[in-house]
């Protein structure tokens, strides 16, 4: 499979092309940071529980039924095994790769997702500083549904800290409406999430999101920029990693688009581009 290595002074990335542009790897001064697994192909035999894959053209759930936007319907297999259509489409396909060694792209669509489009993942390392930027553009000539995120698991112990007013209690039949944080829903200072933990995170403020672990000296401090307007984390108990997923809506983007809920799907006009900024600077601790 091939290997895109990106590097500098304390930080190293690995993007799989072949399997979605994913990132495999995750090293910060000689620590992996993300969930990687030591055969590269295990991204494809298993790949919602691995390193960090982009989304789109929605994050997250949508129904695995037909729906009718438009003039077009929807009719996307499920994929997941809660019957739903999870994640997007471009989590494990092949991409190219642009000249500049850096840049990844994928296109898709016309098939049960009905619009064409192209996805474009960009990542630069500067000593202690990664930067990713996700694109989603309407290939299409018809406006489209747009969702897009990025999905990584990190290794544990963890530390997390969201900057945060709200959150959706539950990304399974998720509630139209978001409720103060309080409780477990509370991650604005750094603690250890509680377990089983499968929800999502609104009103962002500017602190972004804080990372830290502490047995191996590490911090982290993400920034996000564009579309980023949602932060799904999740804690299951099997595999030993915790997602921190930061996307453009909210969970169901597709039916909240439908019933003019909050958080839903951006309605993307023909050659236009939704795009996610997230910086990640590391520092020891």
């Amino acid at each position: 499979m091939r290997e895109l290595r990106i590097t500098g002074d304390s930080l190293e990335v690995v993007l799989l092309p072949d399997a979605g542009a994913r990132l495999h790897r995750l090293r910060a001064f000689g620590h992996d940071l993300l969930r990687t697994p030591d055969d590269p192909d295990t991204h494809l035999r298993d790949p919602f529980f691995w390193g960090a894959y982009l989304m789109a053209p929605w994050s997250n759930r949508v129904a695995a039924q037909p729906l009718t936007v438009g003039s077009a319907t929807v009719d996307l297999p499920s994929n997941f095994a809660d019957g739903t259509a999870i994640h997007g489409q471009v989590y494990a396909r092949p991409w190219t790769v642009d000249a500049d060694r850096i840049t990844c792209r994928c296109q898709a669509g016309q098939d049960g997702w009905p619009w064409a489009y192209e996805v474009i993942l960009r990542a630069t390392v500067d000593d202690t500083l990664l930067g990713i930027r996700l694109s989603l553009v309407n290939r299409s000539s018809a406006p489209m549904p747009a969702g897009l995120g990025i999905h990584p698991w990190w290794r544990r112990p963890l530390l997390v800290a969201i900057d945060a007013e709200q959150a959706y209690r539950t990304n399974a039949d998720s509630p139209a409406v978001a409720e103060a944080v309080g409780g477990v829903l509370d991650l604005r200072q750094l603690t250890e999430p509680a377990l089983d933990l499968d929800a999502t995170w609104t009103r962002l403020g500017s602190g972004g999101i804080r990372l830290a672990w502490p047995d191996i000296g590490v911090a982290a401090a993400m920034t996000l920029s564009g579309a980023a307007s949602h932060v799904a984390v999740a804690t299951p108990r099997e595999p030993h990693a915790t997602a921190i997923e930061v996307q453009s809506h909210a969970p169901d983007g597709l039916r909240r688009l439908l019933n003019g809920e909050s958080g839903a799907l951006a309605m993307l006009p023909p050659g236009e581009e939704l795009v996610i900024d997230v910086a990640l600077a590391v520092s020891r601790v």
